[in-house]
């Protein structure tokens, strides 16, 4: 009898201290000191060529899940858009990818990691403006006896891993401005975007420039460098182009514009929310030790929960203000939820990352009523999902990581806004003044699968 009431004891007191380890953690939860010199003994035993094998092997499966993303943003924006312009949307993914993929080559990379790649050592600059070259990977053949220049992780894995953000970056714009906005003119504003724009604002933080050395700027995963870098060039892009044929009315109502599957942008959400873990996770950029490992973990069940709050807000919130609940608000507040939550995931527990993406799931719900009363039409709400709840997540930071201070956020986020409106702004000019940016009004009513592409992706429903 006393063995079983010891035993019952013990379950009592496994269950209580499971109980209380899912209670959601509001603040930062301090490791154990015991838990962190465990973690540093276990550490000391992996030879270095294991840790530049499974840093290597983070980078190149995130690199993998985020390029996946590329398909959520094409499946997403093809469910938003109307039918008569589903295969220019495709078209404008797939296209925008190649393009972002040959820049960050061209120029991009070396512009963003002043002088090479950090993981070759080189020095942080602290400056404005990086190096200009061609990325360039590690020689064939490399060894475990010459890795030692590339001590922490392949520059190859780093390279795919970093070149499928800039292609992220791009994908925001193209929802923003779909139905309205011709083929070449977009593509050649993706050549400045990826090629300049993106990689000098993130060379600003991830390079070792001014934000970082001086600001003390946080943005783990990039709610700004990535997500707001995009939002402004898409407003940017906005205000110049105008709105869809028939959006806005005299009066001041809004047309809704139906897009032509629901079952697509819902796919296209769940496609992102799984890219997202690599986005994330692997943005920790280490696995090789205990440490590391759990980080990865700990950043993908809060990115996860980061969704959950914003799918969960944006259904409630719909629901309150519209009596009836809006799948395209909570298909959004989800991906609000994921970008709000990118800034810091790995400093928050699971019940803040949860109210941090549930924050980003009102943005959204918000958002999109102010951009129609502004008459500004952003066919997929990509501003209120990228650039709002971007701007949100960031100074976000500040509420779990104590590294963080709330006037260098503001002051980062003030600045890369700034610089990326304003070029961007600049270059939809120039391109607005010479070649035009809109289809005719024919084009325009007629669907721009047939005006500019010959090709419907629904023949038989025309």
């Amino acid at each position: 009898m006393t063995g079983q009431k010891t035993s019952r004891r013990l379950l009592g007191g496994i269950a209580l201290a499971g109980l209380l380890l899912t209670l959601p953690a509001l603040g930062q939860d301090a490791a154990p000191a015991e838990a962190a010199e465990a973690a540093a003994t276990v550490s000391e035993g992996v030879s270095a060529d294991v840790v530049f094998i499974l840093n290597s092997l983070l980078m190149v499966l995130g690199g993998i899940l985020v390029f996946f993303m590329a398909a959520g943003f094409a499946m997403v924006e093809a469910g938003m858009v109307r039918t008569k312009n589903v295969s220019m949307q495709l078209l404008k993914n797939i296209s925008l990818f190649g393009v972002a993929c040959l820049m960050y080559y061209l120029i991009g990379y070396n512009l963003m990691y002043p002088l090479g790649n950090w993981i070759m050592g080189a020095d942080e600059t602290g400056g404005y403006l990086g190096a200009f070259g061609i990325a360039v990977l590690e020689a064939v053949g490399v060894t475990a006896d010459t890795a030692d220049d590339f001590s922490y992780a392949a520059t190859s894995a780093d390279f795919f891993f970093q070149v499928m953000f800039c292609a992220t970056a791009a994908s925001i714009v193209s929802g923003t401005l779909a139905e309205r906005i011709k083929l070449v003119p977009f593509l050649l504003f993706t050549v400045v975007l990826t090629g300049l724009i993106y990689p000098i604002a993130g060379s600003w933080k991830w390079g070792g420039g001014f934000l970082d050395s001086q600001f003390g700027f946080l943005d783990f995963a990039g709610s700004t460098v990535v997500h707001s870098v995009g939002g402004w060039a898409a407003l940017a892009g906005a205000i110049l182009l105008g709105a869809r044929r028939g959006k806005f009315n005299a009066d001041g109502t809004v047309n809704a514009m139906p897009g032509s599957s629901m079952p697509l942008a819902t796919l296209g959400m769940f496609i992102l929310w799984l890219g997202w873990f690599g986005f994330n996770g692997a943005s920790q950029l280490a696995m090789g030790s205990v440490n590391d490992m759990a980080a990865v973990g700990r950043i993908m069940a809060n990115t996860n929960a980061g969704a959950v709050g914003g799918a969960l807000a944006a259904l409630v919130l719909s629901g309150l203000l519209y009596k009836k609940f809006d799948l395209t608000f909570v298909i959004n507040g989800a991906l609000a939820g994921l970008v709000a939550v990118t800034a810091e995931p790995l400093t928050p527990g699971l019940g803040t990352a949860s109210l941090i993406g549930a924050v980003g799931g009102i943005i959204v719900v918000l958002g999109v009523p102010m951009l129609d009363r502004l008459k500004i039409d952003d066919v997929v709400g990509a501003i209120p999902v990228h650039l709002l709840a971007g701007i949100w997540g960031t100074i976000a930071v500040v509420f779990t990581n104590p590294d963080a201070n709330l006037g260098g956020q503001l002051i980062s986020i003030i600045i890369v806004g700034v610089f990326t409106f304003v070029v961007s702004f600049a270059v939809w000019f120039i391109l607005k003044a010479t070649m035009g940016l809109r289809p005719t009004a024919e084009d325009e009513d007629a669907g721009l699968d047939v005006a500019e592409i010959g090709i419907e992706a629904y023949p038989e429903f025309r």
